[in-house]
């Protein structure tokens, strides 16, 4: 199963997104709500995800640093990285993400990113 970590300073996405993926057949065993909580987190997790879904416009460190500093801890981390800052994307994907969805997206739109992810 296809474990994920869900990075989103708005509280309602990250619900709506572990809902939808729990129904979809992953299993997201970590949440963070901004830069700083995620790099802690990811730090010391025993078990580290498959795939990190992480936004780019939250507090104490944007989704850039925070990819970096993910990065440097684990550099086959698979980010998919998702913000409605569409003049990021090259950003992100040059400095490691896997892949990058446009805000707002639909929820099938996520679970196809993931599949493909998840099998490469």
């Amino acid at each position: 199963m296809t474990s994920i970590m869900v990075v989103d300073d708005e509280v309602f996405i990250v619900d709506l997104y572990r809902d939808i993926l729990k129904l979809k057949g992953y299993e997201v065993i970590a949440t963070a709500y901004d830069g700083d909580e995620a790099v802690q987190k990811y730090r010391v997790m025993d078990r580290r995800p498959d795939i990190v879904i992480l936004d780019h416009r939250m507090p104490n460190k944007d989704g850039i640093e925070t990819m970096t500093e993910i990065l440097a801890l684990n550099s086959m981390a698979k980010i998919l990285f998702v913000s409605a800052d569409i003049m990021i994307e090259k950003d992100a994907l040059k400095n490691g993400a896997r892949g990058f969805l446009p805000k707002p997206f639909r929820m099938d739109e996520l679970v196809e990113y993931i599949d493909k992810l998840a099998k490469t």
